[in-house]
């Protein structure tokens, strides 16, 4: 079977790990771009991994996946980013018990920084980045500065997994099927401050508010629901979300390769800059976004002057802001 597209080469870092177990397969079968779309898989992770990741690469052979045109197991980012078009950035130094905020932001800037000089050095001048571990948003920003040649825009952080879970909330409260659930929005970071939206969504085509018809429960436990349910997920499995994670790594790809279909938005965490919300430029910042052609643009035009809104909106922006000035000081 012969496919006319170049094949896309895509770095997944962390790729030994519980996500990347479940997005490499999604990948493999044509999930991200497309059922005609041949990749190149570029896997990097620790070399106390390289065993494992030698294990999920027997597992690639065995799955005799016809997109997949060559496969690279690597703890090198060099050799991981190498020609690269695309890249998930899976893998992050996770927050220990007792651990400061400053010592997390620090270990992350180290791996982050080294991310983004193989990029800046080995990957495609045009390359397109989704980072996923946390803290993501400044993850993804930090890694930015430091791959000065690819333009700012090309950087994303993953709030579509926060968007996918107030898509299921509401489809569980409304008793609608999911599909049906369009324009819900994350606003700010993939933290406990985030702002999940539903004031701009539909169910069935009608307004979710409407639908609904509960402000109080939309107001109050759903935000805190959507805001709270990876710390539930992982009270409930005893490990964070991977499943859920991959899934919503694979459709952010998608959205950004293959494009948004009309009328629709998802959230993207990406640079402030001349954004149409008033949100304070220089933080990767989660704003309803759609697609074409390779490219994402944020949606203007949505009223979000009620107080309750912009209190939420500048919350978490906040947040952000602060964790910027934190991670430029130590890199500084």
């Amino acid at each position: 079977m012969g496919f006319a597209k170049k094949p896309l080469t895509v770095c997944v870092t962390g790729a030994a790990g519980q996500i990347g177990y479940a997005i490499i397969p999604m990948i493999c079968n044509g999930d991200m771009f497309g059922d005609d779309q041949p990749v190149k898989l570029h896997l990097l992770d620790l070399s106390f991994c390289m065993e494992s990741l030698g294990g999920v690469c027997m597992e690639i052979e065995d799955g005799s996946y016809p997109l997949v045109e060559g496969v690279v197991a690597t703890d090198d980012p060099a050799k991981a980013f190498a020609g690269c078009d695309c890249a998930v950035l899976l893998g992050a130094f996770p927050r220990k018990a007792g651990m400061e905020r400053k010592d997390l932001m620090e270990k992350n800037i180290a791996i982050f920084k080294a991310m983004g000089q193989a990029v800046e050095k080995h990957a495609s001048d045009n390359i397109k980045v989704l980072v996923v571990g946390n803290p993501a948003n400044t993850n993804a920003l930090v890694m930015s500065h430091f791959a000065p040649k690819v333009p700012k825009k090309n950087f994303t952080a993953m709030t579509r997994l926060d968007h996918h879970r107030a898509q299921g909330q509401i489809a569980k409260r409304a008793n609608a099927d999911v599909k049906n659930v369009k324009n819900v929005i994350i606003w700010g970071n993939h933290s406990s401050t985030q702002f999940p939206d539903v004031s701009h969504g539909t169910v069935n085509g009608s307004p979710i508010r409407e639908v609904i018809k509960d402000d109080g429960w939309l107001n109050g436990d759903f935000v805190e629901m959507i805001q709270k349910r990876g710390a539930a997920i992982i009270a409930a499995r005893k490990a964070s979300s991977a499943l859920s994670a991959a899934r919503a790594a694979v459709r952010h790809m998608r959205s950004w390769f293959v494009g948004t279909e009309p009328g629709e938005y998802v959230s993207m965490g990406v640079l402030s800059d001349g954004n149409p919300y008033g949100i304070q430029a220089g933080i990767m910042y989660s704003f309803p976004c759609k697609c074409a052609n390779g490219e994402w643009s944020v949606v203007g035009g949505l009223d979000v002057n009620n107080s309750f809104s912009q209190q939420k909106m500048k919350a978490t922006e906040a947040e952000l802001a602060d964790e910027r000035n934190l991670a430029m000081s130590l890199v500084n």
